[in-house]
């Protein structure tokens, strides 16, 4: 069997044998990551952005170590984990206490991420029309730097940016609890399924949750491209 052909019959063993995700960096940008949740096991680097008009691109951008101030970004690397487990992880916060956040800060903590990583998770996307233009063209500068962007599509039928790019992985949830079970979808802007409802989660403060939503079917995709 040369480099090119395939296996008569395509399996999880086949497609990803005894992969770990040694050597490859993840970036979850979010609401920050909870480093010593035993979920998690360990953040590589990251960085904090936050709105601020005396800027010259009016985010300020402050990289180091970082908590997680809502929990989302914690579950969402603890769910990576179970497909890598050696990955290294990067948290990149935009978002606040309230799981909020600005376009600009969102879409400057996305080019941070595509500056330093391989795969970037991002359980969150914007509807605002204003954005698709500029979330577009950095969708292209990640295509372009073979980076992979995976990103969640809206829990409420409606276009989300840069989830419906072609040049994204853009995830659903459906109900199966395998991480390596996800489904495919022939007919995009929604590309693949992946486990995200009643799903036990990394939550702050060492804890765990029990949550649902396209958010956390997302970082299993991330986990396994990784």
């Amino acid at each position: 069997m040369n480099a090119l052909s395939l296996p008569a019959r395509i399996t999880k063993e086949w497609a990803w044998g005894k992969a770990t995700g040694a050597g490859i960096k993840v970036a979850i940008v979010d609401s920050g990551v909870d480093a010593s949740h035993r979920l998690v096991g360990g953040v590589a680097g990251g960085a904090v952005l936050t709105f601020d008009p005396e800027t010259k691109e009016g985010v300020r951008i402050d990289e180091g170590p970082n908590d997680d101030l809502f929990g989302h970004g914690t579950a969402c690397a603890g769910i990576i984990r179970k497909a890598a487990p050696e990955a290294e992880l990067y948290s990149v916060r935009v978002l606040g206490e309230r799981l909020t956040g600005k376009g600009l800060v969102f879409a400057a903590g996305l080019r941070w991420a595509i500056a330093r990583a391989d795969v970037v998770n991002l359980s969150l996307s914007t509807g605002k029309r204003d954005y698709f233009g500029l979330f577009h063209e950095i969708a292209d500068e990640a295509y372009f730097k073979n980076v992979m962007l995976v990103c969640a599509v809206n829990n409420i039928p409606g276009p989300t940016y840069p989830s419906e790019y072609s040049s994204v992985f853009s995830v659903a949830a459906h109900e199966d609890s395998d991480p390596f079970t996800l489904d495919y979808n022939p007919a995009p802007p929604v590309e693949f399924g992946a486990p995200g409802i009643d799903v036990e989660v990394a939550w702050k403060d060492g804890s765990t949750i029990v949550a649902t939503g396209n958010s956390f079917a997302a970082p299993h995709i991330s986990g396994l491209v990784a």
